[in-house]
């Protein structure tokens, strides 16, 4: 029997696993992988019922739990079986129409209005325009450990080190000026943390905290977008509020969905990344070393090993558009289906080892930035350069940083760490 020092009855066997229980999230890693991987191990996919959430309305009917690499493929590449856009893709529940009026953006939404909006943010989401930030990514990492060595070991590495430079670069992006900072990481962290105590107290007022966020970043875009729709300058808004393809335009609403999108989960995503990678290297000295011997070389299979093992979106939701049949099991339509991302990048029918965090791993097919097909993360370059720069700047000028044990974020969408002090 397999047990963890946690004070809760041990997870031992498929039925004492709850997907949609806040203990479940609550639990150490190691319990969470050995629930994962009796799931993966079923002839067909387990069924949850859904949490209750007192601002959803009606109990839904529960769903499927894809936690198989094989099965999280397909679904991703046929959106057009496995759909977004009812009811929206970042939550179990169907929501009530005024949540999804802002957190409708494109991850929420199917062809053909999830094309038309990525094909005018990708105009503006450039190559160009990032690699117009690459120095700007490498002058932020640079201040940012400049900081790390002033204030000295015993800082709190996630508020200090890895949540700077991902909230710089995306504020930067969208013209967002400094003093407004600290406003959009407060914003994000209750978007994406509302069910932790620390960031909404109450949780008969998530619903209250989640709306209040959201509106106070669309009030923030639409000044913005005012502002350069008279003066545009070179940044993100006002490529977004001046773009015409085609004769098509964002609306006011689109433009506030995609900028919450954009400052939440550019911010949190890329965050966790660095974290999750920071207290990996702490764990795995051999890594390090090896990584050390030859940076550069080994950078980009690195950042793809933390960013498999970080999993820093435990899920997306699909609805299933019509009855069909993957990979031996029937789905009828109108159920509901979790993509498990993070289940997924530890399927020992894909990764040998799975568990093992090796820098030189190849291939890598993870997960990280969601599945294959049209909501793979728009944001994926950025966040490969992003942890790339940070981590030369640490090992390079700060090689003896270490991880203590990290304080997570209660939350079964996001994979998040909250708290970690570092020490050097």
């Amino acid at each position: 029997m397999t047990t963890w020092p946690t004070g809760r009855a041990p997870i031992t066997s498929v039925p004492d696993i709850d997907l949609s229980s806040w203990d479940f999230w609550a639990r150490p890693d190691e319990e969470r992988e050995h629930a994962f991987r009796l799931l993966r191990d079923l002839d067909t996919p387990a069924f949850f019922a859904e949490p209750e959430i007192n601002f959803a309305g009606t109990r839904g009917p529960g769903y499927h739990a894809l936690v198989r690499h094989a099965d999280i493929l397909e679904a991703s590449r046929t959106p057009e079986i496995f759909c977004s856009g009812d009811g929206g893709a970042t939550n179990i529940p169907d929501l009530p129409a005024e949540f999804t009026e802002y957190f409708g953006s494109m991850i929420n939404m199917d062809d053909p209005r999830h094309a038309r909006l990525r094909r005018i943010v990708s105009r503006a989401f450039t190559p160009r325009m990032i690699r117009q930030f690459e120095a700007d990514v490498e002058a932020a990492a640079s201040r940012i450990v400049d900081d790390l060595l002033e204030t000295g070991p015993g800082c709190d590495f996630v508020t200090e080190v890895a949540a700077k430079l991902p909230l710089k670069i995306i504020c930067d992006m969208a013209g967002i000026p400094e003093k407004d900072y600290g406003f959009v990481f407060d914003r994000s962290n209750v978007i994406l943390g509302a069910t932790d105590p620390e960031y909404v107290g109450d949780p008969q007022g998530i619903a209250h905290a989640l709306l209040t966020a959201a509106m106070e970043l669309q009030q923030l875009v639409e000044d913005l977008a005012a502002h350069r729709t008279e003066r545009p300058t070179g940044d993100l808004i006002s490529s977004l509020v001046n773009a015409n393809i085609d004769g098509e335009r964002l609306t006011a609403q689109e433009l506030a969905s995609f900028f919450i999108l954009l400052v939440v989960a550019g911010n949190e995503t890329t965050r966790n990344a660095i974290s999750s990678g920071m207290r990996l290297l702490t764990l795995n000295p051999g890594q390090r070393r090896l990584w050390l011997e030859d940076f550069e070389g080994r950078a980009p299979r690195a950042v793809e090993e933390i960013v498999r093992l970080a999993a820093p979106v435990n899920y997306m939701r699909r609805k299933v558009t019509r009855d069909h049949e993957m990979n031996g099991t029937r789905y009828r339509a109108g159920e509901k289906v979790l993509l498990f991302y993070w289940a997924a990048n530890r399927d020992e029918r894909v990764f040998a080892d799975p568990l093992r965090f090796d820098i030189t791993r190849d291939p890598n097919p993870h997960v990280g930035f969601g599945g294959p097909g049209p909501h793979f993360c728009l944001g994926a370059h950025l966040a490969r350069r992003e942890i790339t720069v940070m981590f030369r700047e640490l090992l390079r000028r700060v090689p003896r940083i270490e991880a203590g044990e990290p304080e997570r974020l209660l939350s079964s969408f996001i994979n998040g760490i909250k708290h970690m002090p570092c020490t050097f």
